[in-house]
């Protein structure tokens, strides 16, 4: 199965039926954190369906199509990170993340995209990589600009979030334009 080794600290896994525990009481001790901005937290409700997640999540690994991994922090799911569908045709996808709130302000979710995005034009040879966040959602928008992706434009009312529409952020990376680093701006 596919493991990335980012640093000494942090490596990405693909997410395993037999993570499905883990994951599931992250994010139900997460609940709160991650409802304020991923539309599907009120929807899971049980090991089960973070095992149905994985289940299709490792469907479309298999298709090669995209896929999802754990973020491995001192031994512990820490968050996720994913490879959205991959338009092989124009050599595009996109990604998506979410973190436990204790693992913030660690840097550990600048260092998955980093290690996640250097295998993708690296590995997977894409030409474009494309993440979205909505426009309060400022930890989330700061992972781009620190890579110094560039910021595309807005996309209104783009997501519905349980009782209201958020608008988007669009924020693109090219291949050619990625230094294999991702360095930090002021770096």
């Amino acid at each position: 199965m596919f493991n990335h080794k980012i640093d000494d600290r942090i490596a990405l896994k693909i997410l395993e039926l037999r993570d499905a525990e883990e994951v599931f009481h992250l994010t139900d001790g997460n609940r709160e954190h991650l409802r304020q901005w991923l539309p599907w937290v009120d929807g899971t409700v049980s090991v089960e369906q973070t095992k149905n997640f994985i289940k299709s999540s490792l469907e479309q690994f298999a298709d090669n199509n995209g896929f999802n991994l754990g973020i491995v922090y001192g031994n512990k799911i820490a968050g996720c990170i994913g490879v959205h569908s991959i338009d092989w045709n124009n050599r595009k996808t996109s990604i998506g993340y979410w973190i436990g709130e204790e693992y913030q302000g660690k840097g550990i979710m600048t260092s998955s995209c980093r290690g996640l995005i250097n295998y993708i034009f690296n590995d997977l040879h894409l030409n474009r990589v494309e993440i979205r966040a909505a426009v309060f959602n400022s930890k989330s928008r700061a992972v781009p600009e620190r890579l110094n992706f560039t910021n595309e434009g807005t996309v209104r009312q783009a997501e519905w979030l349980y009782d209201h529409y958020v608008d988007h952020v669009v924020y693109g990376m090219l291949n050619k334009d990625w230094d294999c680093k991702g360095r930090e701006k002021n770096a």
